[in-house]
């Protein structure tokens, strides 16, 4: 057995001892959602408007027990989704949560990242989240994900980072010395990594991170044991990640989680520094970020694409009079108050003229033009691009 498949072997054995997530099997639809992955969301985030299609073929590259595939069918109804995992136990959860919410229309596969090749067809959105990091050649995987991509689709990666999860990677090698020859007897681990937390004293800073950041979710043996006894972890960091993506042959997209990637949020009340900051490359100005808030960048979120990505920007203000806008499926309360929640979860509050304009969308169901509305409403044209921005409205283009 090679190396590689050694790996592979000891992954899936953690998996099949500890299925992850560890999240409870509904007999409904899952609550809320996550706008990555909802194909016209996340698809408007990359490129400024709606797709043309709302049937989309969708892989879950490392489902896992079927958390996210599960919000991946409901949230997209049109489209055909895919699972895959190395892990038969994971699976097996996978299936009975999906086919317990009644998230049928799915398919899943027993198949490694590397084995992707045998999936038929492309895909036009590719879900994989915290699966690269733990498999033993992660630019081999992103290749052979890359390789199924369709052209104009959307690859959605979620990687560690190594500055905000530094105390996890000491409490895993602390683990491992303590367990010596019993590394991979998973509950031992677990055990150990408990009797460790139990004993260090108060105001030590490994203990103190797990309590403010990671105790809550945990409590659950599956999830303590993915974060500090498994058997293969990479971490990145701003210059590996894009060592990562530039050996994937896609376009970097953007991050999904952008706000944490915004320079004013730290430095924000020093004018000169933004300006030094204005001569650094995108790539230089990520690396600042992490650099000035390290504890923050517990991992990376982002949208790759395989070329061609027809983008609009709606700077033309007779196509942005043309499109036809509709409010973004993902969001909550929106229809009666200008505070709601937003696609983030996040609480936001708008001034009244865009928000008729948001009101006037939901009414009209997406039959009328952006001049149309603006006719029936006290809004601008402005009002509409910050909707755009904000992702609360979702622009197709209409006829000139």
């Amino acid at each position: 057995m090679s190396e590689s498949q050694k790996i592979s072997a000891a992954v899936a054995k953690l998996y099949d001892t500890y299925p992850f997530p560890p999240e409870p099997l509904l007999d409904e639809a899952p609550p809320g959602y996550n706008w990555r992955w909802n194909w016209l969301t996340a698809s408007a985030f990359c490129t400024g408007q709606k797709p043309a299609s709302t049937q989309a073929r969708i892989l879950d590259a490392g489902c896992g027990t079927g958390v996210g595939t599960e919000y991946l069918v409901h949230l997209n109804p049109d489209a055909t989704v895919v699972g895959i995992d190395l892990s038969a136990g994971a699976l097996a959860v996978a299936r009975e949560r999906c086919q317990k919410s009644g998230a049928t229309g799915v398919e899943f596969h027993h198949l490694s990242l590397f084995d992707v090749d045998q999936l038929p067809g492309e895909f036009d959105l590719i879900n994989c989240v915290g699966v690269l990091h733990h498999t033993p050649d992660p630019q081999r995987g992103i290749q052979a994900l890359a390789q199924k991509l369709a052209p104009g689709g959307l690859l959605h990666v979620f990687v560690y980072g190594e500055l905000g999860r530094w105390e996890i990677k000491l409490m895993q090698e602390a683990i491992a010395l303590l367990q010596g020859d019993r590394r991979g007897d998973y509950p031992d681990g677990v055990a150990v990594g408990r009797q460790i937390f139990a004993a260090l004293p108060e105001n030590n800073r490994l203990r103190q991170r797990e309590k403010e950041r990671w105790s809550w979710e945990n409590q659950r043996d599956e999830c303590f044991a993915d974060m500090y006894v498994h058997p293969q972890e990479i971490d990145y960091n701003i210059n590996t990640v894009f060592e990562l993506i530039d050996a994937s042959g896609l376009e970097f997209v953007g991050f999904s989680n952008p706000q944490v990637w915004d320079l004013e949020r730290l430095v924000g009340t020093a004018p000169d520094l933004l300006e030094r900051a204005q001569g650094l490359s995108d790539r230089q100005r990520y690396r600042l970020i992490e650099l000035l808030d390290p504890s923050a960048i517990t991992h990376y979120e982002f949208f790759l694409a395989r070329p061609p990505l027809s983008r609009q920007t709606w700077a033309d203000d007779n196509a942005l009079l043309n499109a036809i806008p509709e409010p973004s499926p993902c969001l909550e309360n929106w229809q009666d108050s200008p505070q709601f929640f937003n696609q983030d979860y996040q609480l936001i509050k708008l001034e009244q003229s865009p928000w008729q304009f948001l009101v006037a969308c939901g009414q009209t169901a997406g039959s009328q033009t952006v001049g149309e509305l603006l006719e029936t409403v006290e809004s601008t044209l402005e009002d509409v691009r910050s909707l755009q921005r904000q992702n609360l409205v979702l622009l197709s283009p209409g006829q000139a």
